[in-house]
């Protein structure tokens, strides 16, 4: 799928500070792309038509080329931009809500996230060495989101203080993935739980 040099909007999706935003429109093309191939993932696979996918987005085959000349680089954009979408939302929901509830409200997002990730499974354990740094990205933003709304509960004496936002985002990934055919809404209970225990020993920063 190799046609025309990636477009400014491109590169700077991928290297965020290294180039120029890109145009208005040239923006709004990508970023009804990046919604549109998350969407055809999701339902037909990250093998599904590149038609379908710049149909779906509302513009031609050769704007989706000059942004992802490769396949590849579709996926790891669909899959950067669905974890800046998530840790975005930290700031947002703490601006909104109160500590803990903004904590509870950003695991179930991180659920979503999750469950985002399930159309991606195949390309992303494939091996292509493309998807290396995914893993290194995926901490850079989702740990201090998550950090920041931890500290903030537990300033607020709404959580216990030493919870390690790395395990916790392990024990979210794990109960979600444990969910028969990704039901979102078992899935939604479980985390609803674990975030009630994080209350155990609120205040105190006492470990179990």
């Amino acid at each position: 799928m190799s046609m025309d040099v990636p477009s400014k909007g491109e590169s700077a999706l991928r290297e965020p500070g290294k180039s120029r935003a890109p145009r208005a429109d040239a923006q709004r093309n990508l970023d009804a792309l990046l919604k549109a191939a998350m969407a055809v993932f999701m339902s037909s696979g990250v093998d599904a038509p590149v038609r379908e996918i710049a149909e779906k987005a509302g513009v031609g085959v050769a704007t989706l080329y000059r942004h992802f000349p490769q396949r590849m680089d579709l996926v790891v954009a669909v899959f950067r931009n669905e974890i800046d979408a998530c840790a975005d939302a930290a700031p947002v929901l703490a601006r909104a809500h109160p500590p803990g509830e903004a904590l509870g409200l950003w695991m179930q997002r991180y659920v979503d996230f999750i469950n985002t990730k399930r159309g991606l499974a195949a390309a992303l354990h494939s091996g292509n060495p493309v998807f290396e740094p995914l893993p290194a990205y995926f901490s850079q933003r989702l740990r201090p989101a998550l950090q920041t709304l931890l500290d903030a509960a537990a300033a607020a004496g709404e959580i216990r203080g030493d919870t390690d936002p790395d395990d916790l985002l392990e024990a979210v990934g794990g109960l979600s993935r444990s969910a028969p055919n990704g039901e979102l809404g078992q899935a939604r209970r479980m985390v609803a739980l674990l975030v009630d225990g994080l209350r155990y020993g609120a205040g105190t920063g006492a470990k179990l």
